[in-house]
């Protein structure tokens, strides 16, 4: 259908997103017969997945012969506090294997074993080497195997677009409604079904390892459409991003640099992770120096069973707490965070397994790895909550809508695995493809988009750029995002929380009355305007989610209620919804039962 003043592109799926699991969903849903649209905020191949760089997780077992689906599951639940979504860590787990073989087949290159099988790289929290990976550089790989493929199917790509609102219509999505980056125009996209793969919220705090695209865009077009999400508290601070130079802080130095045998030391030259290992994991871990070394040399001939891993190899959440930890006790480096040193191994086996992070602490820091440590410190990496979805077809709970990768909430409970978000992103990439094209078959009928939806969206675009006078929507970013970054970081109390939530109230005025200079074409500020509408609802979202869970667990760390409460607490989602007068509301509901033959495998490794 058209409406008198809108380009409009009709299609049964559309995917908001092209990072690897928009990528990934618009594969699958062509593949299935459906007309597809992809649309994304940058240029095709520029999506966050580029950055993801230590590997893939799923049980080959080409490195570690012991290693299986069950394994990778329980590491899966166990990491993330028995908060996940047990279907979907168990479809994940059994699936991983066969998407990772899937890209290979589409022409990604893997690094190889000896005998020319994939190869597999250690992680924090799992068992056994289990990522699957290319260097350093495995999303960018990932992602250019991906985008060829979704090109060959006959994905139509819209690049350089914005979606600012979704269409409904009796009880269902019917449409999006955004505008062109560059002209600042209008476009209407009607649809059978739509896909959410829009990734994390980084941007709303201060230091981030995530690309600007992270904006929380699929989580507020979600809620704005009466979607639930789920865990939003749960917020992943990676243990080690740069710190130095001011530039470039917060950006990534991945979790490889520890799976390839770095060691974490404080300005003493400590090595401090010893010191904060679970007292009911610590038998898992090296003791000693000489047990650590020992691992990293029988894990590169590929005997990593023999011996017990790193201490540094803990879960994020643990390494984030750690090195938080020690900057704040007054044992950190020169520029507020710690070392990372792998400059023991040989330079030559560095720069083959490492090739972007020599070049990045070279290029930006003047430091090379391979002579002397980096100095790193916790960056926001991950939000684990996101849009509640069926574990089998990524639907969420309203219908037509349907989200995968990061933006889906309940994979990852209340911690990430590193390695699970690449094949996360494939496994529900594809299922929820699929889901789409069958929900839009089933709905056979064309798309129809209600005009008056649509003239209140254009409305709403031009509004910020008419008023005479108004707030500057930079300033409203800085001060939320330092509001972020102090109120709702690694460790949070009560008084900060509802501290935060009246300054985001605030925040909230103010962008009401944004004023933006200039035209559409080209105009930054104005983009801006409408990514700061979505980072004012997640952070709401973490804010009320944080300040009701009265225990720390995973990710989510409070001052004041400093241990994990199962009594009262249990396994217990937050619910994050939209109230009948329209303001948020926070609930919770039960984890969704375990099946009992999963359950048995919580208390047995293999």
């Amino acid at each position: 259908m058209a409406i008198s003043g809108f380009e409009t592109h009709v299609h049964d799926v559309l995917v908001v997103g092209a990072g690897g699991a928009g990528l990934r969903a618009a594969i699958e849903a062509r593949a299935r017969g459906a007309s597809v649209g992809l649309v994304c905020k940058s240029l095709l191949g520029k999506a966050h997945t580029v950055m993801a760089e230590g590997g893939a997780a799923a049980a080959l077992a080409h490195v570690a012969p012991d290693d299986n689906w069950k394994v990778h599951f329980r590491d899966t639940m166990v990491g993330g506090k028995l908060l996940n979504h047990p279907r979907m860590a168990q479809l994940h787990a059994l699936e991983a294997p066969d998407r990772i073989r899937e890209l290979e087949l589409w022409g990604a290159v893997f690094d190889r074993t000896a005998d020319g099988r994939i190869s597999q790289r250690p992680f924090g929290g799992h068992t056994y080497p289990r990522l699957a990976h290319v260097g350093d550089r495995t999303g960018l790989e990932m992602m250019r195997t991906l985008q060829d493929k979704a090109v060959h199917s006959d994905v139509d790509v819209y690049m350089e677009c914005t979606i600012t609102h979704l269409i409904t219509g009796p009880g269902r999505i019917m449409g999006a409604f955004g505008y062109w980056r560059v002209t600042g125009e209008p476009v209407l996209f009607p649809a059978k079904a739509v896909v959410l793969a829009t990734g994390g919220i980084g941007k709303a705090y201060e230091v981030t390892s995530n690309s600007w695209e992270y904006s929380g865009d699929g989580h507020a077009l979600a809620y704005l459409a009466g979607a639930e999400l789920i865990d939003m508290e749960f917020v992943q601070f990676h243990p080690t991003g740069m710190v130095w130079p001011p530039g470039v802080r917060g950006l990534l130095v991945t979790e490889a640099v520890r799976g390839e045998g770095g060691i974490l030391r404080n300005k003493d030259g400590e090595r401090f992770m010893w010191k904060y290992l679970p007292e009911d994991r610590r038998q898992e871990y090296a003791a000693t120096d000489e047990e650590a070394e020992r691992w990293v040399e029988v894990t590169a001939q590929g005997r990593s069973s023999e011996a017990r891993r790193p201490p540094e190899l803990s879960t994020r959440d643990n390494v984030s707490r750690a090195i938080y930890t020690e900057v704040k006790e007054g044992r950190g480096s020169p520029h507020g965070g710690v070392y990372l040193d792998i400059s023991y191994l040989p330079a030559e086996h560095i720069r083959r397994k490492l090739p972007s992070m020599f070049d990045q602490f070279k290029e930006l820091a003047d430091v090379d790895i391979t002579r002397g440590p980096m100095e790193v410190g916790p960056t926001t990496h991950y939000v684990m909550g996101g849009v509640r979805v069926d574990a089998e077809t990524g639907a969420t709970t309203v219908p037509g809508l349907f989200a995968a990768g990061e933006v889906a909430g309940g994979m990852h409970g209340a911690n990430r695995l590193g390695g699970n978000s690449l094949s996360d992103l494939l496994v529900f990439g594809a299922r929820t493809g699929a889901g789409a094209a069958a929900y839009a078959a089933r709905n056979a009928a064309s798309a129809y988009v209600d005009p008056s939806q649509a003239y209140r969206a254009a409305r709403q675009l031009s509004a910020p750029l008419e008023r005479e006078d108004g707030e500057d929507a930079y300033a409203i970013q800085r001060d939320l995002q330092a509001m972020m970054q102090s109120l709702v970081g690694i460790f949070r109390e009560e008084a900060d929380l509802r501290e935060a939530l009246g300054r985001l109230t605030d925040l909230e005025t103010r962008w009401q009355s944004i004023k933006v200079t200039g035209g559409r074409m080209y105009n930054p500020g104005w983009n801006l305007v409408f990514e700061l509408r979505n980072l004012l609802t997640v952070s709401r979202a973490v804010t009320l989610s944080a300040l009701q869970r009265t225990e720390s667990r995973g990710a989510h760390s409070r001052v004041d209620y400093p241990e994990q409460d199962d009594r009262n607490w249990g396994v217990i989602n937050s619910v994050i919804c939209r109230g009948p007068d329209g303001a948020m509301m926070v609930a919770r509901s039960g984890v969704p039962p375990m099946a009992s033959e999963l359950r048995g495998l919580l208390g047995a490794a293999h």
